[in-house]
């Protein structure tokens, strides 16, 4: 039985995002399991950047992410034990950051956290202005995407994903996966029209 909880995640950056492929997960949980709960650190750091930037892809907003991706954490060290050490570590952490980003999208309006962009306050120069209202436009396109479609745009593109890790993530097909991007790609083309 672990005794303590995970440590607190406090520094994102959206913007450097990787997922390092050699790190031994398996065996920082085996640790773990037997104890050693200061191994669960490595696990926060080989996936903090690629959790927040998925939940900050699919909620919209820093301050959600950033608590999705704290809960992820929390509830993966408490449920460490129901880990299958078959499958990839990523794809199960993954699916407990997707149901954290469903919960969030499920609170009212009302409770959840509002936030000025602060791309909308630089207003320096028309670059920059053109350049905050075309992210501010891609960023919109992707949340009026379906689930199904925008989870594989952020895991394609966000989290840099090859078409097996997203089909092993998401657990469907590689053909599927494929099908969705081309189809989630579609659609977002026609919502940016005026941007392509």
């Amino acid at each position: 039985m672990l005794t303590s909880g995970p440590p607190l995640v406090t520094n994102f950056s959206p913007y450097a995002v990787y997922l390092d492929q050699s790190a031994d997960d398996q065996t920082a949980v085996s640790r773990c399991l037997g104890g050693d709960t200061a191994a669960f650190e490595g696990i926060v750091r080989r996936y903090q950047q690629v959790l927040f930037t998925v939940a900050l892809r699919l909620l919209g907003d820093h301050e959600e992410a950033r608590d999705a991706a704290q809960n992820t954490f929390v509830k993966a060290f408490e449920k460490l034990g129901t880990y299958d050490p078959k499958r990839r570590f990523f794809s199960w952490i993954y699916r407990i950051l997707v149901n954290e980003c469903l919960n969030v999208r499920r609170r009212p309006a009302a409770l959840r956290s509002v936030h000025v962009d602060a791309d909308a306050i630089q207003a320096a120069s028309s670059d920059i202005v053109e350049a905050a209202e075309r992210r501010s436009a891609v960023k919109k396109a992707i949340l009026t995407l379906p689930d199904a479609y925008r989870e594989v745009i952020v895991l394609r593109h966000f989290a840099a994903l090859s078409y097996e890790e997203m089909s092993d993530a998401i657990g469907v097909p590689a053909k599927t996966v494929k099908s969705r991007l081309y189809t989630a790609r579609q659609l977002l083309a026609e919502r940016l029209g005026a941007w392509m």
